[in-house]
């Protein structure tokens, strides 16, 4: 369980050492830091104080009878992740602290010390769990936001939106045999606008509610031949009133994957869309397919605009357009980043490489071993 409640002005400190010389030594040059501390002789009982005490940092002996550090450390992380901690060594534990430190500790101080040196990693480690926890406090900030957009798309924006839609069938179908041509015209450009808006809305919902679990409960036995086929002859007409060509370069044989069929076209049909949206009139598109030992690779290659540098690391986020989007083109900004969690709820991954003037390859890279 994560303990994002904000680091407190007087942070709390506990040391958990069999020797009780460290543990007052600990006390001694901490308390003049304006710091909370408190201490244990063993693992159990340190745990125990742990739980009660909630505290921002834990010094915790690897050498100890009983309960060794290693354990306690587990019994931390299990308890909650986000608490620093420092572990203390003797000499003959250097090896042992590393160790330490790759399965999650921030770092080490070996014995004996002296109070510049505990202070000094004492301050880092607090540090570190400050920017932890602002990170969390960021991620939950940021997922309440998706959940109150989301109810103001659905309930301010797409309900009464929707009603001026089926009204507006209606007054057209009532006015029909009095409009002149023009009106006509005018009237099919209004309900042109307002159905984009309504697509709009949906599309802004759906990467609201792409949820990673939903999709893998659905995940069967997939071929992808037929899959991306369909993708493509949904997307065709689109790319014929470009003048666009969309090649698929199909391979003889191709084992099938495990996965989500609806959400993988839906993926497919978005990078295919994009490619369409930012090639020039006349453009190519060809898609790719090769079997490696472990992956299936589809890669959807264009002779677009391509994408400047400076954009590349941000194409995935929501909302986000390239600077690049050709006149008369328009974007959600959310195609991408709503294709990017469907592959990587597939333990997929994606990528592009791209130049701007020659055109993008988006790249998109399927497990062949069974999804759990």
């Amino acid at each position: 369980m994560e303990n994002i409640s904000n680091l407190t002005e007087f942070p709390k400190i506990l040391v958990i050492d069999d020797e009780e010389i460290v543990r007052e030594s600990c006390l001694r040059i901490l308390q003049k830091q304006d710091y909370q501390v408190k201490t244990a002789p063993d693992g159990s009982s340190g745990l125990d104080l742990l739980k009660e005490y909630q505290p921002d940092l834990v010094l915790v002996d690897l050498k100890m009878p009983g309960m060794s550090g290693f354990e306690v450390l587990e019994e931390i992380y299990s308890i909650d992740a986000t608490i620093v901690t420092i572990v203390i060594t003797g000499f003959a534990t250097v090896n042992s602290a590393v160790e330490a430190m790759k399965k999650g500790t921030y770092d080490f101080i070996p014995k004996p010390f002296n109070p510049d040196e505990l202070r000094l990693i004492i301050h880092r480690g607090l540090e570190r769990r400050k920017l932890v926890l602002e990170t969390i406090s960021l991620r939950n900030e940021k997922e309440l936001l998706r959940e109150h957009f989301a109810a103001i798309v659905s309930h301010e924006l797409k309900s009464p939106l929707g009603a001026v839609q089926q009204n507006l069938y209606a007054l057209v179908e009532d006015l029909e045999p009095v409009l002149t041509e023009t009106q006509k015209d005018k009237m099919k450009r209004l309900q042109k606008r307002i159905q984009d808006l309504v697509k709009l809305i949906n599309t802004w919902l759906r990467v609201i509610s792409v949820d990673i679990t939903n999709i893998q409960e659905h995940f069967g036995q997939i071929a992808l031949i037929p899959l991306i086929t369909n993708a493509v002859e949904t997307v065709e007409p689109t790319a014929v009133r470009k003048d666009i060509t969309i090649s698929f370069q199909k391979p003889e044989a191709l084992s099938q994957i495990v996965g989500d069929e609806g959400t993988l076209t839906e993926a497919i049909v978005n990078l295919l869309t994009n490619s369409v949206k930012y090639s020039k009139l006349g453009g190519k598109i060809v898609i790719s397919v090769q079997q490696n030992p472990a992956d299936i690779q589809i890669s959807v290659s264009d002779n677009g605009v391509g994408i400047a540098e400076e954009d590349i690391n941000f194409i995935f986020a929501d909302f986000y357009r390239g600077k690049n989007l050709p006149e008369g083109e328009r974007s959600s900004g959310l195609g991408l980043s709503i294709t990017k969690r469907i592959i990587e709820a597939h333990h997929g991954s994606i990528n592009v490489d791209s130049e701007v003037g020659k055109g993008s390859v988006f790249t998109i890279k399927l497990p062949l071993s069974e999804i759990n």
